[in-house]
């Protein structure tokens, strides 16, 4: 699995014209699952992510994690993140999940996330053509991929 994590003030998701998700200060979360991908990318990404300390302390440094800010999670799933560009200019996505293994992968991270952190996430819609606004915060911006966590 793959993540892109952006520290954001405010962010939010619409489908169809429809504001589906939105949340205050916190974590937008891009999530790419790939074939590969187990509950133990999922456990090891879920706490990961909670306890990532990207934001300020009382002196402005970066030491607090979205646990202890009692921050919000907005979390989208994104295939292209697995997205190969070696050949040619059109990207290939065959490592990307088909969404017979990306969906159940995607709602047992969101369900992991919601139990890390002790209260309900936002989300997309997997497969739905989304619209995600954010303000980035700092901006702070960081990849994590559970393939290289040794």
């Amino acid at each position: 699995m793959k993540l892109v994590v952006q520290r954001v003030s405010e962010a939010s998701v619409t489908i169809e014209g429809i504001r589906k998700s939105e949340i205050g200060e916190g974590l937008l979360v891009l999530v790419g699952i790939e074939d590969s991908d187990e509950q133990e990318d999922i456990d090891w990404l879920a706490n990961k992510l909670v306890n990532l300390r990207i934001f300020p302390d009382e002196n402005g440094v970066m030491n607090r994690s979205l646990l202890e800010i009692w921050g919000d999670a907005l979390l989208i799933s994104q295939f292209t993140l697995h997205a190969s560009t070696k050949k040619g200019n059109r990207p290939s996505y065959i490592k990307a999940a088909k969404p017979e293994i990306a969906v159940p992968i995607y709602e047992n991270f969101i369900s992991k996330v919601e139990l890390l952190l002790g209260k309900k996430v936002g989300t997309g819609e997997f497969g739905a053509d989304m619209k995600v606004a954010l303000i980035n915060d700092g901006p702070v911006t960081i990849l994590i991929d559970s393939k290289n966590r040794v």
